[in-house]
């Protein structure tokens, strides 16, 4: 039965593990196949419009859903000790989010899709998505600064740095593009890049570590 619930906890972390390179690869290979569409002008959200839309949605969509999955992991790796209830709860909550920003499209903008006019003021759904795409970087931050405090508590200061400037260069780089329509499309392309590997590459360290028996997780 041991056995068992190890191999299940390493599977859900497993999921945590691919969901942000996977992400990635299909953002990039969508960055040089859909016709008239520039990464260095047009947010990656766009890619989602289009006959060709619903690459991106299910891609948003799958990432939310393994995110998901990985929370179950951490539940299960690290509670209830130290990051126990707020990490697996914040990423199950940037896992929700990832799936809101796919269901609820952005607007067209920038020229794509191309002979789409953009309108003059954010839909319903436009609005949702921009809500949506705040609620997961900031959560993503917050789940990241959970992080810093667990691997302080086990004197891994590496890796407490690396969460605590991932999560900074979230916020720099997503508030940063935000405020300046120049730079925005690279600002975010940033800000997911360091935030969907943040979260997978402590999967990684997660599924590389042993897991400690329950008696001994840090409180």
């Amino acid at each position: 039965m041991q056995t068992k619930t190890l191999s299940l906890t390493r599977i859900l972390l497993l999921c945590g593990a691919i969901a942000g390179p996977l992400f990635i690869l299909t953002v990039l290979i969508q960055d040089y196949t859909r016709p008239a569409f520039n990464p260095r002008l047009q947010p990656l959200s766009l890619l989602s419009l289009g006959e060709w839309g619903w690459v991106q949605i299910v891609n948003f969509v799958l990432a939310g859903v393994l995110n998901l999955l990985y929370a179950g992991g951490l539940w299960r790796r690290l509670h209830p000790g130290r990051a126990g209830t707020w990490g697996p709860l914040l990423i199950g909550a940037y896992g929700l989010g990832l799936i809101s920003v796919g269901v609820f499209r952005t607007d067209p903008a920038n020229g794509f899709p191309p002979g789409v006019i953009a309108p003059t003021h954010p839909s319903w759904h436009g609005a949702l998505h921009a809500l949506g795409g705040l609620f997961i970087f900031v959560v993503l931050a917050a789940a990241l600064a959970v992080f810093v405090r667990l691997f302080l508590a086990r004197k891994e200061r590496w890796w407490a740095f690396y969460c605590l400037a991932s999560a900074v260069l979230i916020l720099l780089f997503f508030f940063g593009g935000i405020n300046n329509t120049a730079l925005m499309a690279r600002f975010l392309r940033l800000a997911t890049l360091f935030g969907l590997m943040a979260a997978s590459v402590i999967a990684i360290k997660l599924l590389c570590a042993k897991a400690a028996p329950l008696s001994n997780r840090v409180r």
